[in-house]
């Protein structure tokens, strides 16, 4: 968890915003007695593409599950033969 000042939330907004989309919490504070006022947190973490619905850790796709596959295997799979 980060906490923060209002003054240097203000400052650092885009650092703190870069933070949050990791998954960190950040809470923003006011006055000398640094009392918490509010909670800035990501509304959906950015992070890889999951198959599935499931929230639990298991399988993750790649970027490169998205990729066009080679010519060759193309012709495999439309029913060319080796």
């Amino acid at each position: 968890m980060i906490t923060a000042s209002i003054f240097e939330a203000k400052t650092n907004l885009s650092n703190l915003l870069k933070e949050t989309q990791k998954g960190e919490v950040v809470i923003i504070t006011s006055g000398r007695s640094r009392t918490p006022v509010a909670r800035l947190e990501a509304i959906q973490p950015v992070g890889k593409k999951r198959l599935g619905a499931l929230e639990t850790p298991g399988f993750v796709l790649s970027d490169k599950f998205f990729e066009p596959l080679p010519e060759e295997e193309l012709h495999l799979w439309s029913g060319g033969g080796e």
